[in-house]
């Protein structure tokens, strides 16, 4: 297979009609842009059994920051759609294996960290409160997203205290108390 045929593959089995396969092999910015509305178009998708050979194709390209771009975007939503943790780790698993075939060690635990972001953000919507070490063991993105979205009070408090950032802190105190002043 070569990225031609593999970029033209993905486009036409995502309906994506508007965008020149030759241009976008041309330019990686192009071919960044189309891939993430693969991934947007497979995250939509009702269905998760085509997502696997997806990231397999994806993955072939020779430019692994173009790839783990894209596989980044897949993560974000597909995650965002899950309905548990337990839903989203079984589904990550299959994911996990196919970045192997990245070269570079920091692409795949880039890709490994947010999928355990994920899903530390998925047991807290569950209904998990974190202690402040399993807080300590995701990222400041992830931390930050649950400043700015969680409604949980004690997730809110545990980010106040024991967040990683000042601005992390400082917002989750800041939200927590602009709920407590609503509830009132």
């Amino acid at each position: 297979m070569t990225l031609r045929s593999d970029v033209s593959e993905l486009l036409a089995g995502a309906a994506i009609l508007d965008v020149d396969v030759d241009d976008a092999v041309a330019d990686s910015h192009l071919l960044s842009s189309a891939y993430r509305r693969i991934a947007l178009v497979t995250a939509s998708s009702r269905s998760r059994d085509r997502d696997r050979a997806i990231v397999a194709t994806i993955l072939r390209d020779p430019d692994e920051m173009v790839s783990k771009t894209a596989v980044v975007a897949l993560v974000d939503s597909v995650a965002r759609k899950a309905t548990g943790p337990a839903e989203f780790r079984q589904w990550s698993a299959g994911l996990l294996s196919e970045t192997d075939r990245l070269r570079a060690e920091g692409y795949r635990a880039f890709i490994s960290r947010r999928v355990h972001d994920w899903l530390f953000h998925l047991s807290i919507e569950d209904g998990h409160v974190p202690t402040p070490a399993e807080l300590a063991e995701v990222t400041d993105w992830m931390q930050r997203l649950l400043a700015h979205e969680s409604t949980s009070p004690e997730v809110l408090a545990l980010l106040a205290g024991s967040g990683s950032r000042r601005k992390i802190r400082n917002v989750a105190k800041d939200r927590a108390r602009n709920r407590r002043l609503r509830t009132r």
